[in-house]
């Protein structure tokens, strides 16, 4: 079983035309200028700086329309562009580490967030099976070559009745007593050893 949690990340691209991709370099400079959150910018504020510069430069320099002048402001453009790809990279690393506080981290710089949904498997999961009296018990994978062991409790986990071990992450159980809560725990076996029980989880069968 599934469950859907929200990453954020930093919206929108990276411009490619002149004038926004001026704009948007300015303004993330400011956005890390003396910011608390980003405390060693990559690349650093001065070589965003100074390629802008050289950007800016090349742009111009394409008025006079001489020959070479609109291969050095493309040029130009590609090293700023990936600098900024690195930069951004930077900020986004900082984000992940700090989830609870990532859309300040983010916006603090200048750029926008956008919600991304992940699909988060269950680390145990128990649902009741299409038939009468069945359950279906999963599991998230501890690997390869691992191997779980199931067990079930009629009486509130009192005492434990072993259901036979797989090789795979999903077990059926069937012939339940139909209208009562039955819990399962599993633990699972690696080459690296046993894990403990799971804490359990309850069942109303159906």
């Amino acid at each position: 079983m599934t469950t859907t949690t929200h990453h954020l990340i930093v919206a929108g691209k990276i411009p490619t035309a002149s004038g926004p991709l001026t704009v948007y370099t300015r303004g993330l400079i400011a956005g890390l200028t003396g910011n608390l959150h980003i405390s060693s910018p990559q690349p650093p504020i001065v070589t965003l700086t100074s390629l802008l510069t050289a950007f800016e430069a090349a742009e111009t320099a394409t008025i006079s329309r001489t020959k070479g002048t609109v291969g050095t402001r493309n040029a130009a453009r590609t090293a700023l562009r990936s600098a900024l790809k690195t930069e951004v990279a930077t900020i986004q690393a900082a984000a992940d580490a700090d989830p609870d506080n990532a859309e300040a981290i983010i916006t603090s710089t200048s750029l926008t967030t956008r919600k991304v949904p992940v699909r988060v498997k269950a680390p145990f999961a128990v649902k009741s099976g299409a038939l009468s009296g069945a359950a279906i018990l999963e599991v998230k994978s501890a690997g390869t070559h691992a191997s779980y062991d199931w067990q079930m409790s009629v009486d509130g986990g009192k005492t434990w009745t072993d259901i036979p071990s797989t090789t795979k992450v999903k077990t059926t159980v069937s012939a339940l007593p139909v209208g009562t809560t039955v819990q399962f725990r599993f633990r699972s076996l690696t080459p690296k050893g046993q894990s403990d029980w799971s804490q359990p989880i309850g069942l109303l069968v159906k």
